[in-house]
């Protein structure tokens, strides 16, 4: 007897490692190729997907363009660096510490053409550019060659005899790669890899990972791959079961093809004179076939994300299966082999033994054929010569197109703006209180921004030595821009309906928004325009980066003052968002007259920006009194009233009295004629006489010039501005 196996034909190919291949290429049919026994190792999709640093993982050798994670092969200890902020009238300061690390990644055990895009966490960290949005000291990429000299980071590190250089494997290094943005530790990397140009033939991963043993034609092309496993065979199960590949000796071939005819006068129904069934038929059962077959890949449209794609049949059963393929496929291509599998699968329930005569023996197991007088097309599984016949086992493969509607979808995924960082644009801002909580000291933020692709800068405070001092990093992206169209002054009393303004931001990406009354209650939509606090109801685009504003709230938190001035095309706007603004520390301003100089320093800035800012502490001083009134006290005189404001009582609330916010209730001011003071005021309620003896005293002063009481809140940390109310004298 004298069987005829795939298995035993890769073993004459090239020994064991031949065997594991012919053995692999021998369940390549149907089902037995599609559903894998438990225990069977090999690539799949998650393995390329998930960093690793740990000792034994394997390196894959990848071919065309592929994106995986790598594993990092070396790494130093974390750099820490410090800073200070706060401090200063009796506030702690906080010292905040950042980190850097440098480490190298190895990719793939065979050589590379370059690396593209690098994502951190998801998020794009190397553009196609090749420019990075996290702050690094430098990157290197060693391609794998066999030449390629040890990395002059590895050898100070560890030493010139005892670095190695990785010969064979391509890997980048970064070198003090900031860690800010990633919770101060190494993140998770994906690498898109260009290992060859343009697409690969499967034929030629083949006969690359079998050092040239294996051959072929026809087999189909992919974008990309990645190998890996513990042989030859394990790295090339993937593609064996996708493309349902078949090995005959050493030419590798795909389903179909020349079809060869076993004729029905070949047929043996005796065998040494004995009676026999040429032809014994078995049908598997419908429920042994999955329902619904998936295969994962990887898609060049999703950014060589993993993909899925999904085939369903009809009739009973309830077991679903899927293949892993490490692969870069486009939609319509994975859903086509997984339709074909799913059918081959379906098909191949129904298996045959024929016997024939000796001229069988030229029917290699793979071959294609056809039995007379049955139909459809068989592979030929296993060749068996016994008792001076040949019996072939056969089993059924589908004919015919798949016939799938076109157009399969991937899906749609979240693209992270892949521009230049650019320049950073600097704001520095003395705000009013934005809570209703007392400042113990200034509201002094910096703000930084620039175009699409701008992440963070690193902040610096320089003093009056000129001397430079870190600040740490700046808040995230601003939204920031400038008046297109002047604003006039309105009324902080009411809703401004009758007043509209246009706004042009830095970037055209940036955009604004419109809210309702409980968005605006809850403090949406407030923006800094010049130095007045404004909140607006609605945002309409008119332009690139251009929006139109309306529904105005003026001069909030007591910035009145500000609107009163008006503003001019060209006025700095500022959307006032708490995550995007970097508190200064007063130590920053502090022994330089309240002149704070900040530089901010980006990935793409050759020269730092840099904004300066007198600090008058607008936070700490109580908001101009409101509701001044005057009338006669009956005898010659004048009594004046207002009402008082807190600057921790922004929320009105009926029925109940606005807090004072200060340690006492006190009041100074003047009587004023036009710019001269010629009485002193202090009270401390809101009220005031001015007497007929007063009145009388101060009538020689300034004659001819309009009088008016200039009166301001004095609170603890400060006298806060003046309400002007107009005398009849």
């Amino acid at each position: 007897m004298a069987t005829l196996l795939l298995t035993a034909v890769g073993t004459a190919l090239g020994g064991p490692i031949g065997g594991a291949i012919g053995a692999m290429a021998g369940r390549a049919f149907d089902q037995a190729v599609l559903f894998r026994p438990k225990g069977r190792t090999g690539p799949r999709i998650n393995d390329l997907q998930v960093q690793t640093s740990s000792y034994g993982s394997q390196i894959p050798r990848l071919f065309g363009t592929m994106r995986v994670a790598g594993t990092v092969i070396w790494a130093t200890d974390l750099r820490e660096t410090t800073s200070k902020s706060g401090g200063g009238k009796g506030r702690p300061s906080v010292t905040s510490y950042e980190y850097a690390a440098s480490f190298a990644v190895a990719l793939s055990a065979r050589p590379i053409r370059a690396v593209k895009r690098i994502w951190a966490e998801g998020n794009l960290l190397r553009g196609s550019a090749g420019d990075f949005k996290t702050e690094l000291g430098a990157f290197r990429v060693h391609l794998g060659g066999e030449d390629q000299p040890v990395d002059p980071l590895i050898a100070s590190a560890q030493g010139i005899d005892h670095a190695p250089a990785h010969r064979g494997i391509a890997y980048v290094v970064f070198e003090d790669l900031a860690l800010a943005d990633y919770g101060n530790r190494i993140p998770s990397l994906t690498f898109e890899i260009e290992a060859d140009e343009g697409a690969v033939k499967v034929v030629a991963i083949a006969a690359m990972l079998s050092d040239g043993a294996i051959e072929g034609e026809g087999l189909g092309v992919v974008g990309g791959y990645a190998a890996s496993g513990g042989n030859v065979s394990e790295a090339l199960v993937p593609l064996v079961e996708g493309f349902g590949l078949a090995l005959d000796g050493t030419w590798l071939r795909a389903v179909g093809g020349e079809v060869e005819v076993v004729a029905a006068t070949s047929l043996c129904s005796r065998v040494n004179g004995r009676a026999r069934d040429p032809v014994t038929s078995r049908s598997g059962m419908a429920q042994d076939v999955p329902v619904q077959l998936s295969l994962r890949h990887y898609d060049a449209a999703r950014d060589y994300q993993a993909g899925v794609q999904k085939v369903a049949r009809p009739g009973p059963g309830r077991v679903e299966q899927g293949i892993d393929m490490p692969a870069m496929l486009a939609a319509d291509e994975a859903r086509e082999l997984a339709a074909v599998r799913l059918r081959s699968a379906w098909a191949g329930r129904a298996t045959m033994e024929v016997q024939c005569g000796w001229e069988a023996l030229t029917i290699r197991p793979g071959s294609l054929v056809s039995v007379g007088g049955i139909g459809g097309h068989w592979r030929v599984e296993e060749r068996e010569w016994e008792a001076m016949a040949v019996r072939l086992t056969l089993r059924r493969v589908p004919g015919g197109a798949v016939g799938l509607p076109e157009g399969a979808s991937g899906g749609a995924i979240v693209r992270e703006v892949d521009a230049p960082h650019g320049a950073t644009t600097l704001m520095l801002v003395d705000l009013p209180p934005l809570e209703d909580v007392a400042a113990t000291g200034p509201v002094v933020v910096a703000v930084a921004s620039g175009g699409a692709g701008w992440r963070r800068a690193a902040l610096f405070s320089r003093g009056a030595n000129g001397v430079a001092e870190p600040l740490g990093r700046s808040a995230l992206r601003a939204t920031l821009g400038r008046l297109a169209t002047p604003l006039a002054a309105g009324s902080a009393t009411m809703i401004d309906r009758a007043r509209t303004c246009e706004v042009a931001l830095l970037a055209d990406d940036m955009a604004l928004g419109s809210s309702d009354e409980s968005g605006l209650a809850q403090g949406r939509n407030l923006c800094l325009i010049g130095q007045e606090l404004v909140q607006f109801e609605a945002a309409v685009q008119t332009g690139a980066g251009t929006w139109r504003l309306s529904g105005l709230r003026r001069g909030l938190r007591g910035s009145e003052w500000a609107m009163a001035l008006g503003h001019g095309e060209d006025t700095p706007f500022l959307l006032v968002e708490q995550e995007r603004l970097a508190a200064m520390p007063a130590s920053a301003f502090a022994g330089t007259g309240g002149v704070l100089t900040v530089l901010a320093i980006g990935i793409g800035d050759a020269e730092p920006a840099e904004a300066m800012l007198t600090v008058r502490g607008e936070a700490m001083a109580p908001p101009a009194p409101v509701h001044g009134r005057v009338k006669s006290d009956g005898e010659g005189g004048l009594v004046m009233s207002w009402v008082r404001r807190s600057r921790i009582g922004w929320t009105w609330r009926d029925g109940v009295e606005t807090p004072l916010g200060e340690e006492v209730e006190r009041y100074g001011g003047a009587v004023m004629a036009g710019d001269t003071a010629i009485r002193t005021v202090e009270t401390a309620s809101p009220a005031w006489i001015y007497d007929a003896a007063m009145i009388a005293a101060d009538v020689g002063f300034a004659p001819g010039e309009g009088r008016h009481l200039a009166l301001w809140q004095i609170g603890a940390l400060g006298a806060g501005r003046a309400l002007r109310i107009a005398l009849p004298v």
